[in-house]
């Protein structure tokens, strides 16, 4: 457990986690102290107690992570930035696929904060109301002795801007779980969307001013005497604060509520934003034309797709949008196809295993009994024609693991065209392909013929991680290795454990995760 922390916390994902939680304690404690020792707050922090600065420190938090949670789903901006590598580093680019974990991180820390936010201001409304102060009015919040709660007339309620901020919160927290997500992709997406509410309801909570500090400290030292007072007041030394010394008082003391300042964090990232989906929604009213649509085993469908003046790269992501099937669901697609100078078409692969996907197979698909031949993808395939030594990639370890046979004839043609030219090009063991089945249904039926590389290659069952990744290591000692997955959550973390795991002969094996953000 210590080996597999220690490890954890050398990764770059791990050292940021610590440095944006260290910003967040720091940021508590720092408000916390303020408002415990600040003099400006001498008066109200014996009206309220520990309440005052845990409310506010707590607001202090909020205030962070709801500019914070705003940047992950910047996604034009953060792919202009992962593309730039004048701006970006080879760790900074990384560090930037783990955006949507940010993202959950900075929810998750609205939520406990809000609690602890909503808490603490419950406190406050009863101490408001037993503390009530005599000497200083304007510092009161309650009308009289025992009055729980009072409205400002001119200013928006705390109550009712509190409540609807809470009730948001909560539908968006619990529609972001993943049973409401898979089954009903609109309820997440309309209840995320009001966030835009959240914020301006925000905005007006803070305008009530509930909290107030002195303004005039210099003439109204806390603790001073009254004119009418012959001895310090007795309190003074059960509050902990800095005194007046036995000083006689200038003036009465004068109150101001606090300056509002979310708008201050949240306006920037809040503006950033909606200019990102407004720009996203100018780009994706451009038509996009489906040239071919090819079924294939195990309930996939293969999209070739046209579009004008689209670029893209291997390794990228489209998100796919059908008003036919819902008007709100967008969802991201790795492209299996990018466009090439010579033939303009980017194609994707998607499985049938939900209502969206299902709804859409039908709309291309009307007839499932149809069946259609894999496109020759052999034939519009462009390889590079330089050196195969001039690249930084010395080999390439490919783990295929899939429940049905049927499943590897999706990529047959082109893996088997690919480990020809290998062949062809004298360098046979740059292209190390391993094909694990974990279902022996229908073995017998693989062509040997037509697929002799893949078939010479099939495994039964499930990889040994372990036994790969030491076998790797000792062939390439001191050096540098890239871990790129693509699947379910349990080979994600074996394979992110594997790889912070520091036994393998020296060899650095870098975690990199397929991430939709």
């Amino acid at each position: 457990m210590a080996l597999s922390v220690r490890s954890w916390v050398a990764n770059e994902g791990g050292k940021h986690f610590l440095l944006w939680l260290g910003g967040n304690t720091w940021l508590f404690m720092r408000t916390f102290l303020c408002y415990y020792y600040g003099q400006q707050y001498h008066y109200l922090h014996k009206m309220l107690g520990l309440g005052l600065c845990i409310s506010r420190a707590s607001a202090s938090v909020l205030n962070l992570n709801c500019c914070l949670v705003l940047l992950p789903m910047c996604r034009t901006l953060l792919t202009c930035l992962r593309g730039s590598h004048r701006v970006t580093s080879r760790k900074a680019r990384r560090l930037l696929d783990k955006s949507k974990t940010f993202h959950v991180a900075c929810g998750v820390a609205i939520c406990v904060f809000s609690a602890v936010h909503v808490s603490a201001h419950l406190a406050n409304i009863v101490n408001f109301s037993v503390r009530y102060s005599e000497d200083f009015p304007s510092l009161n919040v309650a009308r009289y002795k025992g009055e729980v709660t009072h409205t400002h007339t001119h200013k928006p309620d705390l109550r009712i801007t509190g409540v609807l901020l809470v009730l948001i919160l909560f539908l968006m927290f619990t529609a972001s779980s993943y049973c409401i997500r898979v089954s009903n992709y609109e309820i997440f997406w309309h209840t995320h969307n009001l966030f835009v509410v959240f914020y301006v309801i925000l905005m007006l909570h803070v305008l009530g001013g509930a909290l107030k500090y002195q303004t005039n400290i210099e003439a109204h030292p806390p603790g001073c005497l009254r004119a009418n007072q012959s001895s310090p007041d007795p309190t003074r030394e059960e509050s902990g604060q800095a005194l007046g010394d036995g000083r006689s008082c200038k003036e009465e003391a004068r109150f101001q509520p606090n300056s509002p300042e979310t708008w201050l964090w949240v306006s920037g990232p809040l503006c950033l934003y909606c200019a990102e989906r407004l720009y996203r929604y100018i780009r994706s009213n451009s038509p996009v034309t489906i040239v071919t649509v090819v079924r294939h085993p195990c309930d996939v469908i293969e999209l070739r797709m046209l579009k004008k003046d689209f670029k893209a790269h291997p390794g990228q992501y489209i998100v796919l949008n059908c008003p036919s099937v819902s008007s709100f669901e967008n969802h991201p697609f790795t492209l299996t196809a990018c466009p090439t100078e010579k033939k303009e078409t980017f194609g994707i692969h998607l499985r049938v295993v939900g209502d969206w996907t299902e709804r859409f197979a039908e709309l291309l698909l009307p007839d499932p009994r149809a069946e259609s031949e894999i496109l020759p993808m052999v034939q519009q395939r462009r390889y590079p024609k330089d050196g195969w030594r001039r690249f930084r990639l010395r080999r390439l370890y490919f783990v295929w693991v899939c429940r049905e046979l049927q499943s590897f004839y999706w990529f047959a043609e082109l893996l088997c065209a690919l480990h020809r030219k290998l062949w062809q090009e004298n360098i046979p063991d740059y292209l190390n392909l391993q094909l694990y089945v974990s279902q022996t249904d229908g073995l017998q039926n693989i062509p040997e013929e037509r697929y002799q590389p893949l078939s010479s290659r099939l495994l039964i069952g499930r990889p040994r991680w372990k036994l790969l990744f030491e076998e790797i290591g000792k062939t390439n000692k001191h050096k540098r290795v890239g871990v790129f997955c693509c699947g379910p959550k349990g080979i994600s973390r074996t394979l992110h454990r594997l790889c912070n795991s520091d036994r393998y002969s020296g060899t650095t094996f870098e975690f990199n995760k397929e991430s939709f953000s």
